[in-house]
């Protein structure tokens, strides 16, 4: 009898481990831990990680993946003092971090992104055109009154970001040659959707937006530079200047879980869904940086 209560006994703490370490997420026969990566960073990049987090939650539910936004700056000096996992940027790191920081960083160049030139669909009636120093003018707040550039006798509204952006830094390269944007406080955000409502609900105003944001979306329109559009087509075949890498930054190599993730954005399988979301594959471009 003894021999039995023993034998029972010893298969209900058997049981008992075992329903213990399902409910922690994890199980016998080498199943996945249930694991969380954490991504802060560009705004620009920010709905296509959010769409890959999801699909990929779908192939790996042990996997959640939380995607904040904030800006490049923020995300690499996050990853940097390793408060998340990944570090998305629309500029390279050694741009807002010092050297050495940005020397411990691994690189993880996903996609390209375009940046355009948006303003308000009252104006564009006229407005569908400017040369580069117009542009320049304009964003540098030399230029005030739209009648300046053709259009109507309307004040120019600047919708500007914070220098944290990345998106900031890459429109003011390519498309200001680096000169200093002016910064309107008051309008001053690095949420691309509050900047395309902004844009969208004030007839003097432009600011500029990933092509992301402008997937079927006509709520403002896009201005063409030196006559060439911001089109995907346009960056492809290089004549349309202002547009750059995607990065996804990690900490030295970083962990497993992290570095399946970024696998999974840049294979071959979720390469074909990028187009759809306005961001350019890197094997396509005709030209590089």
């Amino acid at each position: 009898m003894k021999k039995i209560a023993g034998t029972v006994f010893g298969m209900m703490m058997i049981l008992a481990a075992g329903s213990s370490a399902f409910a922690n997420g994890t199980k016998d026969s080498g199943s996945v831990t249930a694991v969380t990566v954490t991504a802060s960073g560009s705004s620009a990049l920010l709905p296509l990680v959010k769409d890959a987090a999801a699909k990929y939650k779908s192939v790996n539910p042990a996997v959640s993946v939380n995607v904040s936004g904030g800006g490049s700056g923020t995300g690499l000096a996050q990853v940097s003092d390793g408060s998340v996992d990944i570090g998305n940027s629309d500029v390279f790191a050694e741009s807002k971090l010092s050297a050495d920081k940005a020397a411990a960083l691994v690189d993880h160049k996903v996609c390209i992104i375009t940046m355009a030139p948006v303003i308000n669909n009252e104006l564009a009636k006229t407005v569908k055109n400017l040369t580069k120093q117009q542009l320049i003018g304009i964003f540098t707040a030399q230029t005030k009154n739209w009648k300046e550039v053709g259009g109507p006798d309307e004040p120019i509204l600047l919708v500007t970001r914070p220098t944290t952006s990345g998106t900031r830094a890459l429109f003011k390269q390519y498309a200001l040659d680096n000169n200093e944007e002016a910064s309107n406080k008051s309008l001053e955000t690095d949420d691309s959707g509050t900047l395309l409502q902004t844009v969208s609900g004030n007839k003097g105003a432009i600011g500029y937006l990933a092509l992301s944001y402008l997937v079927n979306n006509s709520a403002v329109s896009t201005v063409s530079i030196d006559g060439v559009a911001p089109t995907m087509q346009n960056t492809y075949n290089g004549s349309y200047p202002v547009w750059g890498y995607e990065h996804m930054y990690t900490k030295g190599t970083g962990n497993k879980a992290a570095l399946d993730f970024i696998a999974y954005i840049t294979g071959s399988d979720y390469g074909k869904l990028m187009e759809a979301q306005g961001y350019c594959v890197t094997s396509k471009m005709k030209v590089t940086r």
